[in-house]
């Protein structure tokens, strides 16, 4: 009985997989660093809001650290952005929908009503037709 359990403790390591990332994947670390520039704040300044210390938020930036969950979570909303989970399915439907919200819009991020009232210009008679 003892074979067994000395041999399983020797095998364990090669059984698990790691439970955290090499790191954050470059295009989140790019964006992190992309909405933190639009707000002007260096990274001193964002390290100051969450409690951090400037090279913590630098690794993460990075890529040298990978935060925990609730870290990230914290760091995303201060820069006034979320994180949500999506069905792998919906993936590119979100994207479109993201890049429709930003284009043409005067400021990034800007909230705006799912379904916007017609223009008075517009004739409302129109059969709605579905758009892909």
């Amino acid at each position: 009985m003892c074979d067994i359990i000395s041999g399983m403790k020797r095998n364990i390591k090669k059984d698990i997989k790691a439970l955290r990332l090499e790191g954050l994947p470059d295009d989140l670390r790019w964006a992190l660093k992309e909405a933190r520039a639009k707000r002007a704040w260096t990274q001193r300044q964002l390290a100051g809001r969450l409690g951090l210390t400037q090279k913590h938020i630098s690794g993460i930036e990075s890529g040298k650290i990978v935060p925990r969950y609730d870290t990230l979570l914290e760091l995303v909303r201060a820069l006034d952005h979320d994180l949500l989970m999506i069905p792998r399915a919906l993936v590119p439907v979100v994207q479109s929908l993201v890049r429709d919200h930003l284009k043409d819009q005067p400021g990034e991020g800007e909230e705006r009503p799912l379904y916007a009232a017609a223009d008075a210009d517009e004739d409302t008679a129109q059969e709605p037709r579905d758009e892909v």
